[in-house]
């Protein structure tokens, strides 16, 4: 494990709006807010998107399951935002139901609101941290 200490720095309420892409919305707002580093929660619904659920088999580097959703569906979602090369880079994983079906998964690529989705954003000030490609994992971990 490695790990460091920080403290929260300035929180951001955002609402996400109808056919807005989701990923590149808190993209925008970390790069105009200057967010380094930031924990946030988000509650809505969302359409047309990449997701991984996981690896095929328990190998490294994985082998990720990716799964397209069109239709829209709520939304439960908790990620970070780091700088990845110098720009904002966000993980997000989320809880996705329609009906009784039910999606956990890490979103990628792009995912298009429906209707609303709210953000609530911690950014974390004292530490230092970044989102960097490792060969061996197959993935882009956090360096503290």
């Amino acid at each position: 494990m490695d790990y460091t200490a920080g403290s929260i720095g300035r929180v951001f309420v955002a609402r996400i709006d109808h056919d807005e892409d989701l990923l590149a919305e808190l993209v925008k707002l970390a790069r105009s807010e200057e967010i380094e580093q930031a924990f946030f929660m988000l509650i809505g619904a969302v359409k047309n998107m990449q997701i991984v659920t996981g690896p095929k088999e328990d190998t490294v580097p994985p082998d990720p399951m990716w799964h397209s959703i069109a239709g829209a569906c709520e939304i439960l979602g908790i990620g970070n935002i780091l700088r990845k090369n110098g720009n904002p880079s966000i993980h997000l994983h989320a809880a996705l139901g329609k009906g009784n079906d039910v999606t956990v998964g890490c979103l990628r690529d792009s995912v298009d609101t429906y209707l609303t989705t709210e953000a609530v954003i911690f950014e974390i000030s004292g530490t230092a941290g970044e989102r960097v490609y490792d060969d061996m994992y197959g993935i882009a971990r956090m360096v503290l």
